[in-house]
């Protein structure tokens, strides 16, 4: 989180004004159930990766009402001095079961269940799905983007285009943890360790009388990394040659150029070969300017030629499909220690949700380590021990599968206990590396960037039961 500020209050109103509610209608310590879903994936894609969770720890650790927080609400004229005085006195009480940040995600399980007084559990929403829809999108376009350079570094150049200092911050740290080398973002590198990397802006070029001038002093100033910006005049007749020049006289310890305007497949190729006959074979060529994974994915087939990226406006702000659309449901409630589900039934399917208190299995196979399927499960089903085991999609029962040659994971690990947080949050590489290996299990056909294959997430026969004896008893 930012420091500085509490984000207990960023909260949607009507959080406050149902828990007030809660609290007169002698509600407050009733036990509900929430989860956090989502329902489709951007860009049409074929998986998304769950980000945020470093940052919603950090919240729910957090949570207080300061005298401040209680005299606006005060001033509200709406709220029973019972209730703020609840709130003046707040002691965090929920359990919360998460997804690991990193892990590829898929429609309509549930990332995230909180377990709480409904009092509490309810005033969650809006910071959760903030967190959880913002960090998981940026991933998930960052690891759209990197996948689409093919192995080549991905540097993430985006805080200028950033919707706000934290989208700028959070966002640059979850494009790392989606396989960026780094970022233009400093800050994120104080806070979180994302490596910062950058060199010049035209306007460093534009300062000194000549071109020439401009690239020898910098040269001079960073002998040991130096890469020079080749496109402020005109690239291939002053940029490449001066920069060819420069690299020659000062002999740097690594060197590079970068484009950043004009037809990059081109420019690219042609710069090559200039610095190749020069000699300066070992001089790598970055490309930045408005770029993403399919314009990436285009100048690689063209034959560009390039050693690295520099992808700004379209991963920080994922402007292809901007919206990552995580909704937070009621799932269930508890009475007299009996977990009672519920339903919201709608005329569109897509919005009924899921009853119950849930778990995530995911299996996979034994021989190619890959991800089969996922299924939704009641919180007291047994895990699968490998007995065959069949899967059907819930949206049309007759397409079955039975698996086996099969071992389970399940997805979510408890991150609160009755408020007390009882587990330790892995640093930035861990959480990169496992995100890294996680991609790995996941098939090529599901990594598609058009008509990518369907990864299934399917019901286990009793949560598949249970809702449908609910929607015929509501509905």
């Amino acid at each position: 989180m930012i420091k500085e500020e509490n984000m207990t209050m960023l909260t949607d109103f009507y959080e406050i004004t149902m828990a007030n509610g809660y609290f007169e209608s002698g509600m407050k310590d009733e036990i509900a159930y929430f989860d956090v879903f989502f329902r489709d994936i951007p860009d049409n894609g074929g998986y998304a990766l769950m980000g945020g969770v470093d940052q919603a720890i950090d919240y729910l650790d957090n949570l207080e009402f300061t005298d401040e927080d209680i005299e606006y609400l005060r001033s509200k004229n709406m709220f029973s001095e019972g209730y703020l005085d609840y709130l003046k006195n707040f002691k965090f009480a929920c359990d919360v079961w998460m997804v690991p940040e990193g892990t590829p995600i898929f429609p309509y399980e549930p990332v995230m269940t909180i377990r709480g007084p409904v009092v509490q559990a309810q005033f969650l929403e809006t910071m959760l799905l903030l967190l959880t829809n913002h960090e998981s999108l940026i991933a998930t376009k960052a690891s759209r983007i990197v996948r689409a350079a093919q192995g080549r570094p991905v540097m993430e150049f985006g805080s200028r285009r950033a919707h706000g200092a934290s989208a700028a911050i959070y966002g640059a740290r979850a494009t790392y943890i989606a396989g960026c080398c780094g970022t233009a973002c400093t800050i994120t590198d104080r806070d979180y360790g994302v490596p910062a990397l950058g060199t010049m802006a035209h306007s460093w070029i534009q300062t000194f009388p000549t071109e020439y001038d401009a690239f020898k002093a910098y040269a001079k100033i960073y002998p040991d990394n130096c890469t020079l910006l080749v496109d402020t005049y005109n690239v291939l007749k002053q940029g490449v040659p001066n920069a060819i020049k420069v690299f020659k006289e000062e002999k740097p310890k690594n060197m590079g150029i970068r484009i950043d305007s004009g037809d990059i497949a081109y420019l690219t190729k042609q710069a090559r070969k200039m610095l190749d006959e020069a000699g300066l074979q070992a001089c790598k060529i970055t490309a930045s300017n408005a770029l993403d994974e399919y314009l990436i994915r285009d100048v690689i087939m063209e034959g560009a030629q390039i050693d690295s990226f520099g992808v700004g406006e379209r991963m920080i702000t994922a402007k292809s499909d901007p919206v990552f659309g995580a909704v937070y449901k009621l799932a269930a409630v508890e009475k007299d220690g009996q977990i009672i589900p519920k339903i919201k039934i709608s005329e569109n399917t897509a919005k009924i949700t899921n009853p119950g208190f849930k778990k995530i299995f995911r299996f996979y196979d034994n021989e190619s380590g890959k991800a089969l399927a996922d299924v939704v499960a009641l919180r007291d089903e047994e895990t699968p021990d490998g007995s065959p085991y069949t899967i059907f999609d819930p949206n049309a029962v007759w397409k079955k599968k039975t698996l086996t040659n099969y071992h389970v994971r399940e997805l979510q690990e408890q991150i609160f206990k009755g408020g007390v947080r009882v587990y330790e949050k892995p640093d930035i590489e861990t959480v990169k590396k496992y995100c890294h290996d996680q991609m790995e299990t996941i098939w090529e056909e599901t990594l598609r960037f058009e008509n990518p294959q369907t990864y299934y997430v399917d019901l286990s026969q009793k949560l598949f039961d249970l809702k449908n004896d609910m929607i015929n008893e509501l509905g």
